[in-house]
């Protein structure tokens, strides 16, 4: 599946736009911006986990058994660059940060957590608007055999990430 979406992001992060440490292993970012900066400089797409961190149990479980292994770990450091874009409902996100996820939001329609989108991002230069070239995505690795959750997600975001058109 291809979407093509333009997003126009022109916002600054003070403290949200650096890259977020979730384990000393993996960088997460929380700014879109950065997040592409570092795609375009590594030619990685983008790995955007929708997620409700202080309240979506199927999330966390992602998190625990997949985002915290080894194999992922590994996978996404020479594979993907991470991007975590928020909703939660007991803390509340500078109100930028919390426009750009909800565009973002809004753009992959998602309706559920998790989701993950894998995406590449170009800018256009005479807009100063991003477009967005959608992979794919994913979410909670169904049918995975207990314990090896990491492995049947990491052999659907290849799948994905095969749709590189």
């Amino acid at each position: 599946m291809l979407i093509v979406a333009t997003l126009a992001v022109a916002y600054s992060f003070p403290s949200y736009g650096q890259a977020k440490p979730q384990k000393p292993e993996l960088t997460w970012y929380t700014d879109v911006k950065k997040a592409h900066e570092e795609s375009a400089k590594t030619n990685r797409p983008i790995f955007a986990f929708f997620t409700g961190s202080d309240w979506c149990g199927w999330c966390h479980r992602l998190q625990a058994n997949v985002f915290a292994k080894e194999e992922f770990v590994a996978w996404a450091k020479k594979s993907v660059v991470l991007l975590e874009l928020d909703f939660p409902r007991r803390k509340q996100l500078p109100q930028e940060l919390a426009q750009q996820n909800a565009e973002l939001q809004q753009v992959f329609q998602v309706r559920g957590y998790p989701t993950v989108w894998l995406f590449y991002m170009t800018k256009d230069s005479t807009t100063n608007k991003f477009n967005i070239s959608a992979l794919g995505s994913l979410g909670y690795p169904q049918g995975a055999q207990p314990g090896k959750e990491q492995l049947k997600f990491l052999a659907d975001a290849e799948s994905v990430m095969k749709n590189k058109s």
